[in-house]
């Protein structure tokens, strides 16, 4: 179940992923665009799943992955990660 934050979050890439979604297929890069900027305003949204061992979460679009940390003190969403399932979790 998620919560609705009562306040919009920032979206912060780290350089990492920037540099992952560049090399990501513009197709595929559209659809991962639109569900990462969703995250300002919903940054637990369902289906999202907290990765053991660490505070991030993962979210799946497609056979891609985002791994991303949400600050709320500081009302941020840090994109740690980003990549196809084969290769994101090595």
């Amino acid at each position: 179940m998620s919560t609705k934050p009562s306040a919009t979050y920032a979206v912060e890439f780290l350089q990492t992923a920037v540099k992952q979604l560049a090399a990501v297929d513009p197709v595929h890069q559209r659809r991962i665009a639109k569900r990462i900027d969703a995250l300002a305003t919903e940054p637990r949204p369902v289906g999202a799943e907290k990765l053991k061992g660490s505070d991030y979460l993962r979210i799946r679009i497609g056979d891609y992955r985002v791994i991303y940390q949400v600050e709320d003190g500081r009302l941020v969403v840090l994109i740690v990660e980003l990549g196809h399932r084969r290769e994101i979790y090595r």
